[in-house]
C-alpha cells in the first residue's frame, strides 16, 4: 500500500507540476503576444504620425543650407531651386550659406538636424563624394543623408592653349606622351574636381604633366589663355568664350557621353571606357526624413528641370538640367565612390588625420 500510495502521490505531484507549467507557458505566451501587440500598435502609431506629418508638411519655412558663399555656381542653383519650391509649396525655402572647412560645416549641420523636412542641404559632388576621401569629416556621406534629386550637372571640357599643334584629343595625347613632365596643367585648386579630373585622365592615358593650382577656375582660364599653362579641365562658362575668340582649343568632354551643346567634342570615355567626371549640384535631406517628403521634393525638382524658364537660367551658368529620382541619385553617389577614390589616388592626395 505504502509503495502504491507513494506512486499515487508522485503521479499527483507530476500532474500538479504539469498543470503549473502549462499555466506558466500560457501566461508567458499571453505576455509575449501582448508585447508584440503593443509594439505593433506603437509602430502603426508612429507610421500614422509620420504620414500625417508628411501630408501636412511644410507648415513653416524650410531651410536650404548651401556650403559655399553667396554668388557662386552652387549658390545660384540653390536659389533657382528654392524659388521654384517656394512657389509650389506655399512656404518659403530660405537659402542659408554656411561656409567653412571646405563645406564640411554645412554638411555636418544638416546631418545632425532633425529629419523632419525643414532642414535641407544643397551641395556639389565634392562635398559628398570627394571631401570625405581627403579630409576627416564628422558625417558619413552614404549613411547620414537621404538623396532627393540633382538639379543640374557641369561636365568639364578639356581645353588647351592654341599654340599647341594639336587638333583633336588623340593628337594631344601623342604630343604630351612625347614630352613627359614638360607641360603644365591648371586647376581651380588642389583637391578640387578640376584637379582630380585631369589627374584621372593623365593616369588613364599614361601621361605626365605638372600641376599648377589656382584659386578658382576663372584665374586658371586666364593663364591658359596667356600660355602660362597648356591644359585645363574647366566648366563651359570659363572656357567656351575663349574658344570662340580663338585663344584656346577645346578637345573633349569629361561626361560619359557627348554633350548636346558640343556634339563634335568626343567624350574621353570613347578613348578610355568608364571615364567620367561630372560636377552635380543636388538636394539632400537628413537620413530618416519621411519618404513622402523626399518624394514630393524630388517630383518638384524633376518638374522644374523641364520648365523652359528654369532651363534657360541654368544654361546661362553652364549647367545641364537633370532632375532624377531619389533612387537614381543614391545609385549615382554610390557608383561615384570608386571613381573618385581612383582620382584621389592618381592626384597623390591622402586623407588628413
Amino acid at each position: 500500500m505504502t509503495g502504491t500510495g507513494q506512486r499515487v502521490s508522485n503521479i499527483g505531484d507530476i500532474s500538479e507540476v504539469n498543470y503549473t507549467l502549462g499555466r506558466t507557458t500560457q501566461t508567458n505566451r499571453r505576455h509575449s503576444m501582448k508585447k508584440r501587440l503593443i509594439a505593433f500598435v506603437s509602430l502603426c502609431a508612429a507610421f500614422m504620425s509620420q504620414l500625417a506629418h508628411a501630408q501636412t508638411w511644410p507648415q513653416r519655412p524650410v531651410k536650404v543650407t548651401v556650403p559655399f558663399a553667396a554668388g557662386g555656381n552652387t549658390d545660384i542653383q540653390a536659389r533657382i531651386a528654392s524659388e521654384r519650391l517656394s512657389a509650389v509649396f506655399g512656404q518659403q525655402f530660405l537659402v542659408e550659406n554656411r561656409v567653412g572647412a571646405g563645406g564640411a560645416i554645412a554638411a555636418e549641420f544638416v546631418a545632425k538636424s532633425p529629419a523632419d523636412g525643414y532642414t535641407l542641404l544643397f551641395p556639389p559632388v565634392s562635398l559628398i563624394s570627394i571631401l570625405p576621401l581627403v579630409q576627416k569629416v564628422n558625417y558619413d556621406p552614404l549613411k547620414d543623408f537621404a538623396p532627393i534629386s540633382i538639379l543640374g550637372t557641369n561636365p568639364f571640357i578639356l581645353g588647351v592653349h592654341v599654340s599647341l599643334p594639336v587638333k583633336n584629343l588623340k593628337e594631344f595625347i601623342d604630343y604630351v606622351k612625347a614630352r613627359p613632365g614638360q607641360l603644365n596643367y591648371a586647376s581651380a585648386g588642389a583637391g578640387t574636381v578640376s584637379h582630380l579630373t585631369p589627374a584621372l585622365f593623365l593616369a588613364r592615358a599614361g601621361l605626365k604633366m605638372t600641376h599648377v593650382p589656382y584659386k578658382g577656375g576663372a584665374p586658371a582660364a586666364v593663364d591658359l589663355v596667356g600660355g602660362q599653362v597648356q591644359m585645363l579641365f574647366g566648366v563651359p562658362l570659363d572656357l567656351v568664350p575663349h574658344a570662340k575668340s580663338g585663344k584656346i582649343t577645346l578637345l573633349a568632354v569629361s561626361s560619359e557621353k557627348r554633350m548636346s551643346q558640343f556634339p563634335d567634342l568626343p567624350a574621353i570615355a570613347e578613348f578610355y571606357p568608364g571615364f567620367r567626371t561630372v560636377v552635380w549640384n543636388g538636394l539632400l535631406a537628413p537620413a530618416g526624413t519621411p519618404k513622402e517628403i523626399v518624394d514630393r521634393l524630388a517630383q518638384e525638382i524633376i518638374k522644374a528641370t523641364r520648365e523652359p524658364g528654369v532651363i534657360e537660367r541654368l544654361k546661362k551658368i553652364g549647367v545641364d538640367p537633370l532632375g532624377n529620382t531619389p533612387a537614381e541619385f543614391a545609385a549615382l553617389i554610390k557608383s561615384d565612390v570608386p571613381l573618385w577614390r581612383e582620382a584621389v589616388d592618381a592626384a597623390g592626395l591622402k586623407q588628413e588625420q
